[in-house]
């Protein structure tokens, strides 16, 4: 009786300060933002943001961003800062093209989910057992993993065919496949540019086009994640691991045991994006191919403030500007300078409504220059395009830094029996 006592409010309260929105909230807020992006779509002529091609791709891009972000939740709900994400994707990149290559792509994903957790192993050893600074052991992770798959790329690949110090050989494909019926019909749908109606086709278009079995794979995770984690007695064990571990070791929980569980399953999450980038995004390995994805995928993760679903928004949106290098990139971004002016009209309008009022008249301002941007010019930049995956980064962690709250003890070092 009083064991459900104190560990009801710990699973269920969100924490003081935390604003979360409720289902109802969150699907206006989108279907608000589907509607700006349908009109910013019809004034600039842009058809290509919200193509099924577009959407498709943008995906394909989210994925690893995605798994990634996984990682990190699952290592930081326990109470272990990852931010070794980085160098626990490029040991998957490595070790799924490598085991790929020679045995065929699905043995490639379980050596890639491998070697990124051998990678978690190294930091759950050096900040679980030794209470290493969780920053220092992430970054020295990811130096070391760098170092060791270029190494190990020299005498590998480089006498292989096709292959060189920087390249793995070709590696065969897991396939692909639509939905039959619905994904021809959605395209079509797309292709006639209603207002709204061919938008959404779009979208819905691009989640059952041209699939790989990896991306339902690893979208099938983000809902299992959330289950595991908040559904049954192994996640609240976990969860309250990062929230109060003296109280869960009080409880009889194994601290050490779940934080090194969490770190291991972090670093395979990790590993299976690195996978995925060599053997199904660019179907080889490539020298630096991760470019930084662990650490937007950390950013997803704390847009999403710890949580499966709002993770999931976050890497689908940092993949749909990366996707803008790829497809029509520099119109596409002109037009999204419209939508972003747009987007800023409301934010001012709510903050004057909530009685803001300095902050409102600087975002009014913000949107007159994306305006003026935009009227005045009929493209942007190709660098602008390239940088528009960091630059988003960057601004969504800005502006949602008031509404955060983290695992209470995540990154605090832990003793065992320190609470006697």
């Amino acid at each position: 009786m009083s064991t459900a006592t104190v560990a009801k409010p710990t699973a269920q309260q969100p924490g003081k300060g935390s604003r979360r929105f409720s289902l109802p909230v969150l699907l206006l807020i989108i279907a608000g933002v589907l509607v700006l992006t349908s009109l910013a779509r019809i004034i600039s002529g842009a058809d290509g943001i919200t193509s099924t091609g577009q959407m498709s791709t943008a995906l394909r891009l989210a994925v690893p961003i995605g798994l990634a972000g996984l990682g990190g939740l699952w290592a930081e709900r326990a109470g272990v800062v990852n931010i070794g994400l980085e160098g626990m994707m490029i040991l998957g990149t490595w070790f799924g093209a490598w085991a790929g290559y020679q045995w065929g792509p699905w043995t490639g994903v379980a050596f890639g989910i491998i070697g990124g957790a051998l990678g978690a192993v190294l930091h759950a050893v050096a900040t679980v057992t030794f209470n290493v600074n969780h920053i220092v052991s992430g970054v020295a992770l990811n130096i070391l993993a760098l170092g060791t798959t270029r190494y190990l790329s020299k005498f590998t690949f480089e006498d292989a065919p096709q292959g060189s110090s920087k390249q793995s050989p070709p590696i065969d494909s897991l396939g692909t496949f639509d939905i039959p019926g619905l994904s021809s019909w959605l395209q079509t749908l797309n292709e006639k540019h209603w207002f709204l109606v061919s938008d959404i086709a779009g979208l819905v278009g691009g989640l059952v086009t041209n699939l790989s079995p990896l991306t339902v794979v690893a979208v099938a995770l983000v809902p299992a994640t959330w289950w595991v984690l908040w559904r049954t007695a192994f996640g609240l064990r976990l969860r309250s691991c990062g929230e109060n571990p003296v109280a869960a070791e009080s409880l009889g929980v194994n601290v050490y045991k779940y934080k090194y569980l969490a770190v291991i399953i972090s670093g395979g999450f990790a590993g299976l994006g690195g996978a995925f980038l060599s053997i199904v995004a660019s179907n080889v390995y490539l020298d630096g191919q991760t470019a930084g994805r662990g650490y937007i995928g950390l950013a997803a993760m704390i847009f999403g403030n710890w949580m499966p679903g709002g993770l999931a928004l976050g890497a689908g949106l940092f993949g749909y500007t990366d996707s803008l290098n790829l497809r029509g990139g520099a119109t596409n971004v002109h037009a999204l300078i419209l939508l972003l002016g747009m987007l800023l009209v409301v934010g001012a309008a709510y903050l004057l409504w909530r009685r803001r009022t300095v902050g409102g008249l600087i975002t009014l301002v913000i949107s007159a220059v994306m305006f003026l941007w935009y009227a005045t010019t009929d493209e942007v930049p190709r660098q602008v395009v390239t940088a528009a995956p960091y630059v988003v980064t960057l601004l969504v962690l800005s502006l949602s830094a008031q509404r955060l709250r983290m695992p209470k003890a995540d990154g605090l070092p832990y003793r065992k029996g320190q609470g006697k």
